[in-house]
């Protein structure tokens, strides 16, 4: 089957075609440059065969050399959601009332005597429908009978169309795990509490205990608004169509109460327990992974970088924790998950493109897959360079770059890789190298910690009777 072309009429069919042309040309203006001009200017007003209706819903059929043209029966109309009616709900017709002989003849005949058999063999009594016709027909002035929904129909029809959330308590701890990506959340606090541990003042356990906590509480509160903010967009993909927001597991108020819950005592307590500083950080954590973070991975690929800087922003607030101040070593410690966040999460997203692209979201691996792999390898060979630069900042000893050098050179040996392959198998590789690589190296720089920073031990009593002598 091949259907007719829509060409277009070259000249004036009938009066309709002439009126619609003198209101767009003068009439003195009728020559062929004039109608070409026409069709250049406003082509969509010029008349087409689509317009005429004798042609509508026809095909070309070719049989045997020859044209044939046939009509295509009207297909029926699809039933809409609007057309549909509810199959709950009884509908009561309205009965014509049947149209009474004009009886002429005043003698009775046989067949007006009720209860005289008629020749069929059957008596003349009168049905329930005809007495519920003649019923009807008693009052003609009666307005027709116009249903009207009752109260128990429409709940019960509304129910079929709208779900009642019920939220079980035995679920809550499960649906709060998943809304705070408790996942995510660890690797925030491991990381805080290495930025602790690797400051140079003594350990102290409670102020460690409320700095993780504090940190714990404002990483919940971060991915919980931004998951209220990524619904739509998560629906759409397969990794994230199970969050609970997108189930429906809770309400989106549900959500954010939560998320108040957890960042404003949260903030509270860094900034009153531990110090303005740190509380500081711990706010532009949350401001920055929400308003900045969150809007650019629809917009921009600079998402990645900010989404870096809000990953290093966990191990600086842990060493200004410990000391009160941002010094080189709390940059460096940043530095640190600055730069490995770089081969993590391009090879993570390698892999997710299809769902990422579902999701309308601008990565690297969408939108600049040479720029992915490039900037992999790029901050895989830098966290060589920054293993050298903690001796030279006096936070680790040189033991530190040569142990780390083996996992860092075998990163970067995967990161390379999977620029020169760009295939799945090796940004797999990649992903869980960094897995184990990250904890790995926080491990060695804590064990290579330079000391320093210790409290003076009190003078014991042969040194007092020393400087009295």
């Amino acid at each position: 089957m091949y259907k007719t072309p829509c060409s277009r009429l070259s000249g004036l069919i009938g009066v309709g075609v002439k009126q619609k042309l003198v209101q767009h040309v003068p009439l003195r203006k009728q020559a062929a440059r004039s109608l070409i001009q026409l069709h250049k200017r406003d082509p969509s007003s010029w008349l087409t065969y689509q317009h005429l209706n004798f042609l509508k819903r026809q095909y070309v059929a070719k049989n045997s050399s020859e044209l044939h043209q046939r009509a295509a029966p009207k297909p029926s109309p699809a039933l809409t959601a609007v057309d549909e009616r509810d199959d709950g709900v009884e509908r009561r017709a309205q009965r014509i009332p049947t149209i009474d002989p004009v009886v002429t003849d005043t003698v009775p005949q046989a067949e007006d005597v009720p209860g005289k058999a008629q020749p069929g063999g059957s008596t003349s009594e009168p049905n329930a429908d005809d007495a519920a016709a003649q019923k009807d027909s008693a009052s003609p002035d009666e307005t027709p009978h116009v249903h009207e929904e009752t109260d128990e129909a429409r709940d019960a029809r509304l129910d079929r169309q709208w779900k009642l959330l019920k939220v079980d308590v035995a679920e809550l701890p499960d649906i709060y795990a998943k809304l705070a990506k408790i996942n995510l959340t660890a690797l925030v606090v491991t990381s805080a509490a290495a930025g602790y541990a690797m400051a140079p003042v003594p350990f102290d356990p409670l102020t460690f205990f409320v700095a993780s906590l504090g940190t714990c509480l404002a990483s919940c509160a971060a991915n919980s608004i931004n998951q209220y903010f990524e619904v739509p967009f998560d629906s759409n993909m397969n990794r994230t169509k199970n969050r609970p927001l997108v189930r429906g597991q809770i309400s989106p108020l549900h959500a954010v109460s939560f998320a108040l819950a957890c960042g404003i005592p949260g903030i509270a307590l860094l900034t009153a327990a531990v110090n303005p500083l740190t509380g500081f950080l711990g706010a532009l954590n949350i401001f920055l992974y929400t308003c900045c973070y969150t809007p650019l991975k629809r917009h921009s690929i600079t998402n990645t970088w900010v989404g870096a800087v809000v990953g290093a922003i966990p191990p600086v607030m842990g060493w200004t924790a410990a000391t009160g101040c941002l010094e080189p070593g709390a940059l460096l410690m940043g530095g640190f998950l600055y730069s490995w966040q770089f081969p993590h999460f391009n090879a993570l997203s390698w892999n997710l493109r299809e769902d990422y692209s579902r999701g309308g979201y601008r990565m690297m691996s969408v939108t600049h897959p040479g720029m992915c792999k490039r900037v992999a390898l790029r901050h895989s060979l830098g966290l060589i360079g920054l293993s050298t630069l903690a001796p030279v900042l006096d936070v680790t000893t040189w033991t530190f770059p040569v142990v780390s050098l083996p996992i860092n050179l075998y990163i970067s040996y995967l990161a390379f890789r999977f620029h020169r392959q760009g295939d799945r198998g090796s940004a797999r590789k990649l992903f869980f190298c960094s897995l184990w690589h990250l904890p790995m190296l926080l491990l060695l720089a804590l064990t290579c910690k330079k000391p320093r920073g210790e409290q003076e031990a009190p003078p014991t009593a042969a040194a007092a009777l020393a400087l009295q002598s």
